[in-house]
């Protein structure tokens, strides 16, 4: 059975191309996500995408996906920063948890700075622009095999 993964995306991020081309490029999330499926096949990875500007919806797809999957990497947008629902979720659930950010949130504004999701997700990347989901790809499949974690 091959190992799946749900890469869940935060508000605001179907804007990327559009928003902020400085700081989070001119690439669309659908071509961001085109990458991310030709990497995780070439790795043997099956993986789906989500997106929401929605907390709630976030949530549901988080619980969700510790039935289905074998981890989930998440860009939780804005909600990083503090979503105490999204963290507690995060904590509930019996799969890893990667946070992505494609910017380096140490280096913006100062709110921007600390991350509640990280201290309950099992690693973070940020900063590697939109290179930062591979290597999140790369890091939680590495993870699951290391720990014996894959769904049977």
């Amino acid at each position: 059975m091959r190992m799946r993964m749900l890469f869940v995306n935060g508000p605001n991020l179907n804007l990327l191309g559009k928003r902020d081309p400085d700081i989070y490029g001119r690439r669309m999330l659908s071509d961001i996500n085109a990458d991310i499926e030709k990497k995780a096949d070439s790795l043997g990875i099956s993986c789906d995408f989500f997106q929401s500007n929605s907390e709630g919806a976030i949530i549901d797809a988080l619980q969700q996906a510790s039935k289905e999957y074998d981890a989930v990497i998440i860009n939780a947008g804005a909600y990083s920063h503090y979503s105490i629902a999204i963290r507690d979720c995060i904590e509930a659930i019996d799969i890893p948890c990667f946070e992505v950010h494609i910017s380096n949130i140490y280096s913006r504004e100062e709110f921007r700075r600390t991350s509640v999701i990280s201290p309950v997700c099992t690693g973070c990347i940020c900063g590697c622009g939109e290179y930062g989901y591979q290597l999140a790809l790369m890091a939680a499949a590495d993870h699951i095999e290391r720990c014996g974690m894959k769904r049977k």
